[in-house]
């Protein structure tokens, strides 16, 4: 008996899809506040990077996919350590570079856990909802990373700053739309029109989905008739 219970804890402590979501929220507040430049640049990757290691890790990833993440973590918060020192935008844009592979690679595994749960808790929904508003980061880096590569910017020859990426990326995932900023590149508007596409599915699909299959409750319900069934037994 005690033995399953401690299995069972360990088993939601492994399932933190809580705390990935606070860390993508996290994520997200300083990404509004903070410029993607200097130091700020530097402690948004550093955050980002800590998210993926942790979405792997909830996700019960292979022990040798976290280590490398969290390798890759340091290595793109070293590289924009050294964008802030000398300058080199460069630096910065391979940081933002490993962050959309590994926010890419960690939120799929979260989204395989999610998609092969026996049954629909709060923790399945907080990953599926963790999955989605990380979209949302993983399409902002995209584009301040093509605003930089690009010679003409993003948004053409509008004054932006680093938090008008997110909210760009946030009303396109939702399909919100309101106008204010629209990519003046052909690959931009491609990359915006398939963030819509991705928020529209993953939204009606499978977040609504959950919503409609979950039970709360049920899990507790269970845990409270099963002392009482083995009594019964005995």
């Amino acid at each position: 008996m005690t033995r399953e219970r401690w299995r069972q804890r360990a088993q939601r402590a492994n399932e933190a899809f809580g705390l990935v979501l606070l860390l993508v929220l996290a994520t997200y507040v300083l990404g509004s506040i903070l410029a993607n430049d200097g130091w700020s640049a530097v402690l948004l990757v550093a955050v980002t990077g800590a998210t993926a290691v942790v979405a792997l890790t909830s996700a019960q990833a292979r022990p040798v996919w976290a280590r490398r993440a969290l390798t890759l973590a340091l290595l793109a918060t070293l590289l924009a350590a050294i964008a802030a020192i000398s300058g080199g935008r460069h630096w910065l844009s391979a940081a933002n570079f490993i962050e959309i592979g590994l926010l890419a690679v960690a939120m799929g595994a979260v989204l395989r856990r999610v998609v092969s749960a026996k049954e629909v808790s709060s923790r399945t929904i907080a990953g599926a909802i963790s999955v989605y508003a990380a979209f949302g980061l993983l399409f902002t880096w995209a584009y301040g990373l093509i605003d930089r590569l690009e010679g003409g910017g993003f948004f053409g020859e509008a004054s932006v700053r680093g938090s008008d990426f997110l909210f760009f990326s946030f009303t396109t995932l939702t399909t919100t739309g309101y106008g204010d900023l629209v990519p003046s590149g052909q690959f931009g508007r491609m990359l915006a029109g398939l963030e819509m596409m991705i928020g529209q599915v993953f939204l009606v699909t499978l977040v609504a989905g959950l919503v409609s299959l979950w039970r709360p409750g049920q899990g507790l319900l269970r845990r409270h008739s099963e002392p009482s069934s083995r009594s019964d037994i005995g």
